[in-house]
């Protein structure tokens, strides 16, 4: 069995390791000469020190080599540079495989989720093999091999049984779904919600401030979900409440460090800047509120985070405008 990552960064590198231990090849395609190199000499990520993958890991710059034979593709990159690889993908051919989206994001102004993207650049017909991974899955505890589990949902349920034994180990466990919608935005929306959770922790707000940050969070999320199709009960699970947790409690989760930082007065660039690699939560927050406007819902966290990142509201006016809405019934 053959499995194609398709991209290389620290998920990617975190699942190829996982999926190494079921497969006979795992290969990754990459356009960081530097991640190519060291992977292939060392087994190490130049990004992830410490850690190496089994040898039947390695990894070309050609995406035609990377999926030829593959059993399975997985995608792996960033939400904003999701268009570009999938059109890529097209001109090389038709594949019947299943594919693995891990992105976890919303696309500026076509508004489109990650498994959205996908359908769009390679067409309907593509949702038979389409398959969503998500759920609290840091990569340096995968990476660490601490007990973890994911969901996956897919329209067709014959294509999750090749992905579960790719992905499943004695410490990674792996659920199956089949609201991809569900899975999509509540993979894509905790990202929000961690960035608020870590400006709380940047103005040093304590446990009671951030479980009701958290709470009023999922509760957006679940509505905004419920308005685009999908079941409210998804929300309950590992792509909802278990993601949105792991990504607002954990200091290795980039969102909310990203969140942290603006609340202890840096500017989103400057935030950004630090960070050194790309939060997705900055990108999604803008389509969120896109996705308010055309559903017509209600979204004030959502709001206050656009407002804090890209119109210069300070955090500490943000809660105040919180704590100070309108009393309303919590179900609303």
């Amino acid at each position: 069995m053959k499995v194609c990552m398709l991209g290389s960064g620290v998920w990617a590198f975190a699942q190829a390791d996982v999926i190494s231990a079921n497969v006979d090849e795992v290969v990754m395609w990459s356009i960081e000469e530097d991640v190519v190199q060291s992977i292939n000499a060392t087994g190490e990520h130049p990004r992830f020190p410490g850690a190496r993958v089994a040898r039947n890991v390695r990894v070309v710059t050609s995406m035609a080599e990377a999926i030829e034979g593959a059993d399975v593709i997985v995608e792996c990159v960033t939400t904003r540079g999701l268009r570009s690889v999938m059109g890529q993908l097209k001109e090389l051919g038709t594949c019947t495989c299943p594919i693995v989206v891990t992105s976890k994001g919303i696309e500026q102004d076509s508004m489109l989720l990650s498994s959205q993207i996908v359908t769009d650049v390679l067409g309907e017909e593509i949702k038979n093999q389409l398959v969503c991974l998500s759920g609290p899955s840091l990569a340096t505890e995968v990476m660490a091999k601490q007990p973890s589990s994911v969901v996956v949902a897919g329209y067709n349920s014959e294509m999750l049984e090749p992905v579960m034994k790719a992905y499943s180990t004695s410490y990674f466990r792996v659920y199956t779904n089949d609201d991809v919608m569900g899975v999509s935005v509540g993979g894509a929306m905790k990202n929000v919600i961690a960035i608020a959770a870590g400006i709380c922790k940047g103005i040093k707000l304590q446990m009671n401030s951030k479980t009701a940050l958290i709470t009023r969070g999922l509760h957006e999320i679940r509505k905004l979900g419920v308005a685009m199709g999908a079941k409210a009960e998804t929300f309950n699970g590992l792509s909802g409440i278990g993601d949105l947790c792991v990504t607002c409690l954990s200091d290795d989760s980039r969102n909310c460090r990203y969140g942290q930082l603006l609340g202890a007065g840096l500017s989103g660039s400057e935030a950004q800047k630090q960070i050194g690699m790309v939060v997705e939560g900055v990108n999604t927050v803008i389509s969120a509120m896109q996705l308010s406007r055309k559903y017509n819902i209600e979204m004030p966290i959502t709001e206050m985070v656009n407002a804090i990142i890209n119109e210069g509201l300070s955090a500490q006016e943000a809660i105040k405008m919180l704590i100070n809405r309108a009393t309303k019934n919590e179900m609303d």
